[in-house]
């Protein structure tokens, strides 16, 4: 196809912020297809984009002879529903993270990508920060050693606002370990290795936000334990009284290992923090101008605000693979991974003991 029509499934903020400017850096790309249930941020998508077709019902949208990838960015419990059926009409598939509510139903959408042969990505967006790239081709080349620990720090403050369906179980699942930490756990499995077990807590401090009910956890940590014997400690938190809400505030990951120790902080996305065995202390390490930009985007690294717009590679990534026809690099079996882990965490909340991941 010389065209690639895509449609987005879910037109609200995170579609403007991230998925029209990385679409917008795509060669013989057109958005094609707009879908939401709210009228009024469906019109907003749709003069920003011009799309031709318009719906408020998904069902319209996926069916189309006319649309070869759909990107999902609804509330997290349609995300199987959507996947699925647009699996089975052929389309190739970039999803919102959580993938699912559990497990069992992610592992679902990827099987259904898989027997139908489509591309498919989970939106893991930070894995396209240059810093985080740059740690990975680090750990590649044996810099760290043997792993030992790995531990993870997402603090914001979002007070007591309204989160509108992100703080009702039914439709996110969970809160802050869906939202946030997800991404870290994420970081953890790529980096590190698959989780084996874990003891967790989540916390819902804030049952009430701006006058609504919210039965979803605003603060979580995990206790963990990987296959290869390393540990991980994971915190995050969306009461972190004074350290924003955005993009800069803190985001901190840190790997000790027999070699080295690597820091890693989204808000210095061309910067590392290293220290050798027997050193004196961590030490900036800069991140080589090769890593600024994801392999195949043409991105330009010096326009635009760098903690913002590393996030339209992932855009490039999922439309690369479809041209190429080679698996996406955060494929749906990342966020089948990472969601069995954030099941186990729910389970040991709930019994007071560690779980083992993989019998879940």
């Amino acid at each position: 196809m010389s065209i690639l029509n895509v449609a987005i499934i879910g037109t609200g903020g995170i579609t403007l912020q991230n998925h029209l400017p990385g679409l917008a850096l795509c060669r013989d790309v057109r958005v094609h297809a707009l879908c939401d249930a709210n009228p009024a941020t469906l019109e907003t998508a749709r003069q920003q984009t011009g799309a031709a077709i318009y719906a408020t019902s998904w069902q319209d949208i996926v069916i189309r002879d006319d649309v070869h990838a759909v990107i999902i960015a609804t509330p997290n419990f349609l995300h199987p529903e959507i996947a699925i059926a647009a699996a089975q009409h052929g389309k190739h598939i970039l999803c919102e993270k959580p993938l699912a509510l559990n497990a069992t139903d992610a592992q679902r959408m990827l099987d259904e990508a898989e027997r139908a042969g489509v591309r498919h990505m989970t939106a893991f967006t930070y894995r396209f920060v240059p810093a985080m790239r740059y740690l990975s081709h680090l750990i590649d080349q044996g810099e760290l050693g043997t792993p030992y620990h790995y531990r993870c720090l997402r603090l914001q403050d979002w007070g007591t606002r309204n989160l509108g369906w992100r703080q009702v179980r039914k439709f996110a699942g969970t809160g802050e370990i869906g939202d946030m930490l997800s991404h870290r756990i994420n970081f953890a499995q790529y980096l590190v290795g698959p989780v084996r077990r874990l003891v967790a807590n989540l916390k819902n401090r804030t049952p009430v936000r701006d006058g609504a009910p919210n039965d979803t956890d605003d603060w979580v940590a995990i206790l963990a334990e990987f296959t290869n014997q390393a540990t991980g400690v994971l915190e995050s938190s969306k009461l972190a009284s004074g350290h924003n809400e955005s993009w800069r505030s803190l985001d901190h990951v840190e790997l000790n290992g027999s070699a080295a120790t690597f820091q890693f902080t989204t808000g210095k996305w061309n910067e590392l923090q290293a220290g050798r065995l027997g050193g004196s202390g961590l030490k900036p390490l800069s991140v080589p101008p090769e890593f600024w930009v994801w392999p195949g985007s043409p991105r330009d690294p010096s326009v635009g605000d760098p903690l913002v717009s590393f996030r339209y590679d992932q855009a490039v990534e999922f439309i690369n693979a479809i041209r190429e026809q080679r698996p996406c690099a955060i494929p749906f079996n990342d966020g089948v991974a990472a969601q069995r882990v954030m099941d186990a965490a729910v389970k040991s909340t709930e019994v007071g003991q560690w779980v083992e991941v993989s019998n879940l």
